[in-house]
């Protein structure tokens, strides 16, 4: 079995003038222990709502998730969720080590002194330690969101469930955390669902990139991403096959008849 099961999952909404729309329509996929899956497709196709159903923040109206074998009916322990405005997910009020610590510090096994200590280890894996005793607002836009990810690693999630966590950053800023991204789940094997808009982001990062259709949304394809790993910011985006796949990715994304490659 999957770890990370999608079996026929469907939502809807009703409008204040009682009118239904899906948004989601029967759509499947799984994920394997470890491995890192993108999400791509058309700007307001439901992205965000199948993590969210993933996460088990919003119920699906149809279909089932699951995790090890578990149905999804509320957020799982062992799965952290990453937001697009990393802003609003940090408390202005709190210093970086204490915003990094909040993940465990609630834990009735875990001491204040324990979840500061954990919280330090990680702020060092996002090359933040220096940084502890700062507040968010005194931060870069980057810098807050490896603030953000330090929390969620904090938490030893053994998934990732991450919402255009990089979208809001500059260009620059994004490769950086795309490959502090990767250097952190090779070091830990987490597994990762990462939803983008950004072709090129899917395939540097992912092992397999799951195309999604406009609304209401399915699933069309599911494409191995079969370039060589370690990954090298500009190498690899150079090389024949990334280049390949991005054609084809894009092509299939503004709807054209592309082969597959």
């Amino acid at each position: 079995m999957s770890y990370l099961q999608l079996a026929n999952v469907t939502k809807k909404f009703r409008s204040a003038d009682n009118l239904e729309t899906v948004a989601l329509d029967q759509i499947s996929l799984t994920v394997e222990r470890g491995e890192f899956v993108a999400i791509v497709g058309p700007s307001g196709c439901g992205k965000s709502t199948l993590l969210q159903i993933v996460a088990g923040l919003i119920p699906a109206s149809g279909g089932q998730v699951r995790l090890e074998g578990r149905v999804v009916t509320a957020p799982p322990p062992e799965a952290v969720y990453v937001f697009q405005q990393y802003n609003r997910s940090l408390f202005p009020w709190r210093r970086v080590l204490d915003n990094v610590a909040f993940a465990i510090e609630h834990q009735p096994s875990v001491s204040r002194a324990i979840a500061r200590e954990r919280a330090r280890h990680f702020l060092s894996l996002v090359a933040l330690d220096a940084h502890a005793e700062k507040f968010p607002w005194e931060l870069s836009g980057g810098m807050q969101q490896r603030v953000a990810i330090a929390r969620a690693l904090t938490a030893e999630p053994s998934i990732l469930l991450m919402d255009e966590p990089f979208s809001a950053v500059d260009a620059l800023t994004r490769l950086n955390l795309q490959v502090l991204l990767l250097s952190i789940w090779e070091r830990t094997k987490v597994t990762i669902v990462f939803v983008t808009h950004d072709v090129d982001e899917a395939i540097y990062l992912s092992d397999r990139v799951s195309v999604m259709t406009s609304s209401p949304a399915t699933i069309s394809e599911v494409l191995s991403v079969d370039v060589a790993r370690p990954r090298r910011p500009i190498e690899t985006r150079e090389e024949r096959r990334f280049l390949e796949l991005r054609h084809y990715l894009l092509d299939r994304l503004l709807h054209t008849n592309a082969d597959p490659a």
